[in-house]
């Protein structure tokens, strides 16, 4: 049965109510409030219990029970409960000893990740900074720069005081450069990784592996014996007796580079400026070893510091840790430098970005034909694959006349060393010399590097190295053969090699030639030869000889005039 209270019994409930809480009202106080002492007892009450609730509840959320309320905290919480920590509560690391200020922000912070925890906001990778002042505060570490050199329980020496202190290498290190929890289980270990990236990184070179510090900066020469087989091997005693380097039985200590690849960075950046300083190591450091506690594996790729075990190498090595610069001729070569008194002059491959296998194709087995150990040498194959079968038979006849052409500059070379010795002018002997040096090296330049890696280059060096002989041979009215008119000195090569062989056409019937018709072809069809009016030097790069060479068949040909000279006014 429902009762409908009237207007006052409706505010004879609500007096009481108030009445209970120590205000009283009605008709007697003239509607006005009266507040009792009940009021303020009560009041007091609700304040102090609510205090006390605060300060219970900010004591709590210090507590590790409390973080590990979160789920995502919870791998977190059993790495650090079975770690050497777990008598240290979390605070003590991740809030630093300074002022109340800082406190209060750092409490504030909390309870916004308590937001995001109700709100599902949260990540579920938490990042979390731990400051110097935190591990080195009174009571914890605070004499751990005073120790000096440690041992750790890898058997690494080292030694905090030169890590923290002051800018090494461009870096400054915090406590949380090298102690960190990169993965589940492992809280606040040593991140050995940091240790490899900064001793290793940019140090092999080669077979050469030259540590930051050197090996035994950090290791202590192992002091127990090791047994391989039948041989009983102890480190310690056979260095005191053997100055053996050590990447000499631990080549592949050093694994992987390092490197940062840009694709990191947009992991977690994407503002334009910041991706601008990618560059600015300096910078970079700065902000996320020293500033923050960003992880070197988050930016670096990793980098491996390891021992195979005793007949387990592989031996997967860089043919160049023992083959060092076995092709640095033919390289040069290629790229048209290193020749003595010739300018650089590419091949035309070369500057195509034609790589060595291109030319490479054929298998050749080892001398003693053993095993499946085959080397990629040059064939006529990568000429007919790019240029077509036209250009068969071109290699071996251009490398020919190219070996041909050297032995006869070689012997003109030796004729001239006879003249050489005898020579009574010391300024002329020594440019003789100079001469015989220059040239002695270019030709073994070119038989080393194999002319047909640059044929333009080689017929440039053998050109200009038999001009020097020459040259050389009339100061000291020394008779020697005259070799300008071989092929290759003279550039009668082309025509004859490739033009013939391949087609290249020759231009038209008649060409324009100081503003008249020129007969080309029949100046080739009379028997002259390309190299009698032109000089050869890059692929393609035809130019005339001087009027003076046209005169000696043409002679009415004028000489072309001599610009005006301007005098100053």
């Amino acid at each position: 049965m429902e009762v409908d209270l009237s207007t006052d019994e409706k505010l004879s409930l609500w007096r009481r109510a108030l009445l209970l809480i120590g205000i009283e009202t009605g008709p007697r106080r003239g509607w006005r409030a009266h507040i009792r002492p009940r009021f303020f007892l009560l009041l007091l009450g609700i304040v102090a219990l609510g205090f006390v609730g605060l300060v219970g509840f900010a004591a709590y959320s210090t507590s590790p029970s409390f973080c590990k309320s979160c789920h995502i905290m919870q791998p977190y919480y059993d790495a650090w409960a079975t770690s050497k920590h777990s008598m240290v509560p979390c605070v003590d690391c991740h809030y630093p000893a300074s002022t109340p200020r800082t406190l209060l922000w750092k409490k504030f912070q909390a309870m916004s990740q308590v937001a995001k925890y109700v709100t599902r906001t949260y990540s579920s990778k938490p990042f979390a900074e731990v400051d110097d002042s935190s591990c080195l505060r009174k009571g914890c570490h605070s004499t751990r720069l005073l120790q000096g050199r440690v041992v750790s329980a890898k058997g690494v020496l080292f030694d905090h005081r030169p890590h923290l202190e002051g800018v090494r290498y461009g870096r400054q290190l915090r406590c949380v450069s090298c102690h960190s929890q990169i993965a589940i289980g492992r809280h606040i270990e040593v991140a050995w990784d940091t240790c490899y990236l900064c001793h290793l990184k940019d140090r092999t070179s080669g077979r050469k592996i030259e540590p930051l510090g050197g090996c035994q900066g950090c290791h202590l020469l192992p002091d127990r014996e090791i047994k391989v087989q039948n041989v009983t091997y102890n480190h310690k005693e056979f260095l005191a007796q053997h100055p053996v380097a050590c990447e000499s039985c631990h080549q592949d200590v050093v694994q992987g580079t390092g490197e940062v690849t840009q694709d990191r960075c947009f992991t977690c950046h994407n503002e334009p400026k910041k991706l601008e300083r990618i560059g600015d190591i300096q910078f970079l450091h700065q902000n996320h070893v020293t500033k923050h506690n960003t992880a070197c594996f988050h930016c670096h790729r990793e980098l491996r510091h390891v021992v195979t075990a005793a007949g387990t190498k592989k031996l997967n090595y860089d043919c160049t840790l023992c083959h060092t610069d076995m092709h640095d001729l033919q390289r040069e070569f290629y790229r048209g430098v290193g020749a003595k008194g010739v300018p650089p002059m590419p091949s035309p491959m070369y500057l195509s970005n034609v790589d060595c296998v291109g030319c490479h194709l054929e298998k050749k087995q080892t001398e003693v034909d053993v095993g499946e150990a085959t080397t990629y040498v040059g064939n006529e194959k990568g000429c007919v694959d790019c240029h077509g079968q036209a250009y068969l038979g071109i290699l071996p006849e251009t490398q020919k006349l190219v070996d041909e052409t050297a032995a006869k500059l070689e012997a003109k070379l030796e004729e001239l060393k006879k003249a050489t010795a005898t020579a009574t002018d010391p300024a002329l002997s020594r440019e003789a010399n100079d001469a015989v040096h220059d040239a002695t090296f270019n030709l073994r330049f070119i038989i080393k590097s194999r002319g047909v890696h640059n044929i333009y280059y080689a017929a440039q060096i053998l050109r200009a190295t038999d001009a020097s002989l020459t040259g050389v041979a009339e100061k000291l009215k020394a008779k020697v053969d005259d070799l300008s008119e071989l092929p290759v000195i003279s550039g009668a090569f082309c025509a004859t090699m490739c033009h013939g062989k391949v087609g290249v056409k020759v231009p038209a019937e008649t060409v324009k030639f100081r503003g008249k018709d020129m007969p080309h072809k029949q100046h080739i069809d009379d028997g002259q030869a390309c190299n009698v009016c032109h000089t050869f030097g890059v692929h393609k790069d035809v130019k005339l000889k001087p009027i003076a060479v046209c005169k000696q068949c043409h002679e009415d040909m004028q000489e072309d005039p001599e610009p005006e000279k301007v005098e100053d006014k």
